[in-house]
């Protein structure tokens, strides 16, 4: 299966997702080509033409703005700027998000507002089409001027340097590229700045999180709704009424997920001793609704920005123009993603409270989920890794967006701190995912003590699966693995 990269068509989070579970081949169509081509044929005329210095294209970079390159010079300076600046460090980007650094990267040079070579982007679809993923590392970008570092990694490969990892294992790009018969590319005027400038890092980082994002929302709904009837909670404030009176979309939407996954629930639907119950799932559709609500407001975000030419400078052929402008610039995406972080994490700190609720010995549950408290402590000690993580989760949701530091000599003088709120972002759902394995492994057990009555058939269907994976705990037994077991079961849950 092919996806066809057109600068006509604007790329969505679903077309991404369907790309990567179908692992289509990706293609230029014949108007990104011809975009592609007017647009380097135009600034081959304008440099033959044309003798002032032009940014970036026969001056120095930065700071260095300044300093004309001659011309016999220009292919070196392309090539020195992406091995000067492959200054990452730290761990290594996810295989899974440069992957995605590498597509998006295709399709904001697909305007044909770059200047590259078709074959520079040709090259980009050989490593994508043949699984060969640039080695990139977390650390080294201020999310302005673009992601400078992280994106020289991505490129080393097409001079046929740096590193790559290659059907499960890391060799040089030199060997991997002899080995499928790629000669390595020479880099042209401007090239080597259209591939560094852009914001590919963080979107990558995004896309993947929005992702993620939607799938964790899903899943908050349904173990929430576990949950409630473990916790034998009340379903009156799930009902539409008090909704449609405050009208937010995410509220609305997660009291209608609530009231379908505890459908025809036996347990939800019997006579309550308690008059309310605590915020923690009371307000589930308030909690889930703000995030869902911030989810898609993100989304907006990102869907522009993938759809965007973010490099430096942009070439008009139409216009007769090469303007040095700031659409590099990852302040967009910075609050976005603090914002993203902020609204995910918000599921993780609820879904905690209510294991907490669930393990208190309330509503005639067993203090810590097990028959003999005492000798057993049960379900005790999963609640403390809950609470760590959600602590954890709270620092790192300190925003990145509002830091900012000098560099290059003062001509870039204000950085959006992108990459680092992309990283953090990533981690903070990482987080939650593991919380809400937790959430869900304690309860399920407390299910358990609400038989013989039952839930409803979504929520029994789910427990039927679980208990495949992970079963009641009746003693102590050593629960890491259960968490772990717990956390692969969410991973892997599909959703409809």
């Amino acid at each position: 299966m092919t996806y066809s990269i057109n600068p006509d068509h604007k790329i969505t989070l679903k077309d991404i997702q369907h790309i990567l579970d179908s692992n289509a081949k990706l293609v230029l169509s014949d108007k990104a080509i011809k975009a592609i081509e007017d647009c380097r044929a135009y600034l081959d005329q304008k440099m033959a033409s044309q003798k002032d210095p032009i940014y970036g294209i026969n001056t120095g970079f930065g700071s260095l703005c300044n300093v004309i390159i001659p011309d016999y010079e220009l292919e070196q300076l392309q090539t020195n700027l992406v091995m000067s600046h492959a200054c990452g460090m730290g761990a290594e980007v996810p295989v899974e998000i440069v992957r995605l650094m590498l597509l998006l990267k295709i399709q904001s040079l697909s305007y044909g507002k770059s200047a590259v070579q078709l074959q520079t982007v040709q090259r980009l679809l050989d490593l994508y089409n043949h699984k060969v993923y640039p080695i990139v590392y977390e650390q080294g970008s201020l999310g302005a001027s673009g992601d400078l570092s992280p994106l020289a990694h991505l490129s080393l490969p097409l001079l046929g340097m740096g590193e790559v990892n290659f059907q499960g294992n890391k060799y040089p790009a030199s060997v991997v590229l002899k080995q499928l018969g790629l000669e390595p590319i020479k880099l042209k005027s401007k090239e080597g700045l259209a591939l560094l400038n852009g914001t590919q890092f963080m979107s990558a980082y995004g896309v993947w999180c929005l992702l993620k994002s939607n799938k964790l929302n899903q899943l908050a709904d349904l173990i929430g709704a576990v949950s409630l009837d473990g916790f034998d909670g009340r379903i009156e404030p799930f009902k539409d009424n008090i909704h449609i009176i405050r009208p937010h979309k995410g509220q609305l939407q997660t009291a209608q997920a609530i009231r379908q996954n505890l459908s025809g629930s036996e347990i939800v639907a019997q006579k309550k001793v308690q008059v309310q119950d605590p915020y923690s799932f009371r307000c589930i559709p308030q909690v889930h609704g703000a995030t869902k609500d911030a989810t898609a407001y993100v989304l907006s975000v990102f869907e522009t920005e993938i759809n965007s030419v973010t490099d430096n400078p942009t070439v008009f052929p139409e216009d007769d123009e090469i303007i040095s402008g700031g659409n590099f610039h990852g302040q967009p995406l910075a609050i976005t993603l603090d914002f993203l972080a902020i609204a995910i994490a918000e599921l993780g700190n609820i879904s905690e409270r209510r294991v907490y609720q669930l393990i208190s010995g309330l509503r005639n549950l067993p203090a810590f989920l097990v028959a003999k408290p005492g000798l057993n402590s049960g379900f005790m000690i999963p609640q403390y890794t809950a609470a760590s993580i959600v602590s954890q989760n709270k620092q790192l949701c300190s925003p990145a967006s509002v830091d900012s530091i000098v560099s290059s000599n003062g001509q870039e003088d204000h950085v959006s701190m992108g990459a680092n709120a992309a990283t953090k972002c990533y981690k903070v759902i990482e987080n939650v995912e593991k919380l809400l394995a937790i959430e869900l492994l304690n309860a399920s057990q407390a299910i358990e003590f609400r038989r013989p009555l039952k839930s409803s058939s979504i929520v029994e269907g789910l427990l039927e699966d679980f208990r495949k994976t992970i079963p009641f705990i009746n003693d102590d037994k050593v629960m890491y693995q259960e968490l772990e077991a717990a956390l692969q079961f969410v991973k892997t849950m599909a959703l409809s």
